[in-house]
């Protein structure tokens, strides 16, 4: 599963913390403004808002911009009721496949892996996902299906092939993630 649009929407929650985190760490007004947000890694909207700037990417500078945006992300959501921002059904949905026989949910977020964590945790969908695959862990989505069996396999999955995977988001990156893998995709309108 995709996080945002598909499991939750934060009420741009995300957005604001991320366009926070640039200004506090980087000293970037406007960072995010005209860059792509939906469907990307945060890895790959970091390397864009560097491109932009005379700001070498440096691992030192990543990490202050990362530091800031997960305490900016838990400050935005604390005013999103988790009622208002759970999506229709996904709660029952999720419900459903933990129950479901040789099922195992995961996740293939382009969050990192400690805001994917703070954004469910928060509506309280984090338990129902035994591993995944978050953005920072590959060049760029198509990968993060790997990245996730890879985990899978580590956590004592049984062997699955790509073709066995379903991916479920709300983008059309999602759906490419998905086709280019091999994997089975659900495109949702939520």
């Amino acid at each position: 599963f995709d996080i945002d649009g598909t499991l939750v929407r934060t009420g741009g929650a995300g957005t604001r913390a991320m366009a926070r985190a640039f200004e506090e760490s980087c000293g970037l007004a406007n960072a995010i403004d005209g860059i792509t947000i939906a469907g990307n890694t945060d890895n790959l909207i970091v390397a864009e808002v560097l491109a932009r700037t005379s700001l070498e990417p440096r691992a030192d500078l990543t990490e202050a911009f990362k530091r800031s945006y997960i305490r900016s992300l838990t400050e935005e959501l604390a005013a999103v009721p988790r009622r208002r921002g759970l999506l229709p059904g996904v709660v029952q949905r999720l419900e459903r496949l933990a129950a479901a026989r040789g099922v195992t949910t995961a996740l293939l977020t382009g969050n990192f892996p400690e805001t994917a964590r703070i954004k469910l945790d928060h509506f309280g969908l984090w338990h129902y996902f035994a591993f995944g695959g978050f953005g920072g862990e590959a060049p760029d989505r198509a990968g993060l299906v790997e990245v996730a069996l890879a985990r899978g396999r580590a956590a004592g999955m049984p062997e699955v092939l790509p073709r066995d995977v379903v991916v479920i988001g709300d983008t059309p990156l999602d759906v490419a993630c998905g086709r280019v893998n091999g994997a089975r995709t659900l495109a949702v309108a939520t």
